[in-house]
């Protein structure tokens, strides 16, 4: 498990490092004003459409089948339901995205929208075909996951992440003069970036074997078992973005040029993204197709075991990060985005909402595999009712705390739910396995929660020092006061959970060691020959 999701976290990595030098190019770019309030809430509507047809609800269902396909049907009639699928993708994409089209340009034909709305919906007429690229994808990336591979996908985002970083330094100053006319390049940017991840995954699936060719979907038996797995969850999803999309739009109209809602919370939300894609999504993406082969074995014993695993490294290991998060989220979100039109301001606007989501990274991270353990055993609809359940809540919270906290009323929105999610997850599967075996990893969490509160004030002592005897005037010293307060809570953190005899600690450490003697070593790691 740890190799396998480990070779995907450096991909990831890679991804996400990327991702947030591509969100350090924005920020720089446009800063935090309305025009990137309107950019963000345009490229958000596309991303929902794919979280319900990509790489949510669909491969959520359909990834336990493709396997069962390999292991009752062989290989053959296995890339016979995955062609009957992507193409039923296809159709219900394309259907979508001439509907949204038409509606976007007939509005903006019919009515004189203010400029801020204008511009969102010119956006998202230009961006929206990125749906069905980014869905296409996501499919690809299912079926290598399936197949064992995760290097690969999860590089993909990378190289969409270089386009879309490409679109920003050399396509944008040659698009206009002013900023609501090159954020235009940005959109061009987004549907070539989309065109980069998909046929970036090709050529691994061409040698494993994967030819696609039309297989009409409207007959077909997979794709009638992957809609009616999908629809439980496609309504827990299409929930989810519902719940998003009310929740962007309150904050877009509560935007304003002097005080910002949406751009904030957005750039505090990539920045939880990079800790939760390297560990959390990680883990579950490999958990997913493991989890599945167990369950079609009816191998329940070792599903608790390999679930109990997993989210004990991912509990070590976000938990670190959910620390940093809040304690140093100024001095992060200062030497990542204070450049360019994005200034002291807007440091504050967006420390406070990282401030505020921060915490919910361990919850947040233990959602998706605890999801993904009831998709692995072909339940779709507990997730989706505690889905709603949950998205409810968390419009509740942030129609309250919108008002006070602003974006971080946003963030505490999410904190709050995450954890009801968590909860509510954990019940419904032991229900439903009779018990989880937790037991070794309970007596796990004390330890972890004291090394944690030794790294917070840690973290806050070294942080305090550092601005008062060195501040943060020059890049170097901006460097320092995230590392070295970093550094130093992560030390403290890692060497208390060590001596406290976590398992996964030792696991996690002694994996490292191996790659570092292994890569100083190719001759006696087997990797010469």
């Amino acid at each position: 498990m740890l190799k396998s999701s480990g070779a995907m976290a450096a991909a990831t990595l890679s991804s996400r490092v990327l991702g947030m030098v591509r969100e350090m190019v924005y920020a720089r770019f446009m800063g935090d004003g309305w025009v990137a309030g309107a950019f963000q809430v345009a490229f958000t509507i596309p991303n929902l459409f794919r979280r319900l047809l990509g790489e949510g609800a669909l491969t959520a269902a359909f990834i336990p089948i493709f396997k069962q396909k390999e292991k009752t049907a062989g290989e053959a009639e296995m890339w016979r339901a995955a062609n009957a699928v992507i193409s039923g993708l296809i159709v219900a994409a394309s259907a979508v995205i001439v509907l949204v089209m038409a509606g976007v340009w007939t509005a903006l034909s019919l009515h004189q929208f203010p400029a801020k709305s204008d511009l969102m919906l010119r956006l998202l007429g230009w961006m929206f075909p990125y749906m069905l690229l980014v869905c296409v994808a996501a499919a690809f990336m299912g079926m290598l996951n399936a197949r064992g591979y995760f290097f690969i996908p999860a590089m993909g985002a990378a190289m969409l992440n270089v386009v879309m970083i490409a679109s920003v330094l050399w396509v944008a100053p040659r698009w206009g003069q002013a900023l609501h006319q090159q954020i235009f390049a940005l959109a061009i940017g987004v549907l070539a970036a989309g065109v980069a991840q998909a046929a970036f995954q090709l050529p691994s699936l061409w040698r494993d074997g994967f030819r696609y060719h039309w297989v009409s979907p409207w007959q077909n038996d997979t794709v009638r078992r992957v809609v009616r797995q999908m629809i439980p969850g496609a309504i827990g999803v299409a929930a989810f973005q519902i719940n998003v999309a009310f929740i962007q739009g309150l904050g877009f109209w509560l935007d304003t040029p002097e005080r910002p809602l949406i751009a904030p919370f957005n750039y505090a939300v990539r920045l939880m993204e990079l800790p939760q894609g390297v560990f959390g999504i990680s883990l579950a993406t490999f958990l997913l197709p493991t989890l599945s082969g167990l369950a079609a074995e009816k191998n329940y014993s070792e599903f608790r075991v390999m679930l109990r695993h997993g989210m004990e490294h991912l509990i070590l290991l976000n938990l670190l990060m959910s620390v940093l998060l809040v304690v140093l989220a100024e001095p992060i979100i200062r030497l990542l985005f204070e450049h360019g039109k994005f200034g002291p301001a807007s440091t504050e606007r967006a420390t406070l909402a990282l401030e505020c989501l921060g915490a919910s990274l361990v919850a947040y991270s233990l959602v998706n595999v605890l999801a993904r353990a009831f998709y692995a055993l072909g339940d779709t609809r507990t997730p989706m009712k505690i889905s709603i359940v949950c998205l409810g809540l968390n419009l509740a919270f942030a129609l309250v705390l919108i008002w006070p906290f602003r974006q971080g009323g946003l963030g505490l929105a999410n904190t709050i739910s995450s954890g009801f999610n968590l909860a509510l997850l954990l019940y419904a599967l032991r229900r439903k396995l009779g018990r989880l075996d937790m037991g070794l990893l309970l007596p796990t969490l004390l330890p972890q929660a004291i090394a944690a509160a030794l790294a917070t004030a840690a973290a806050l002592a070294a942080s305090h020092v550092w601005n008062l005897k060195a501040g943060h005037a020059t890049v170097p010293l901006k460097i320092g006061a995230v590392f070295v307060p970093g550094a130093l809570a992560g030390s403290i953190y890692w060497g208390f959970v060590l001596w406290a005899k976590i398992p996964a600690a030792h696991e996690i450490t002694a994996l490292v060691f191996q790659r570092f003697r292994g890569a100083s070593n190719p001759a006696a790691s087997g990797e010469g020959r």
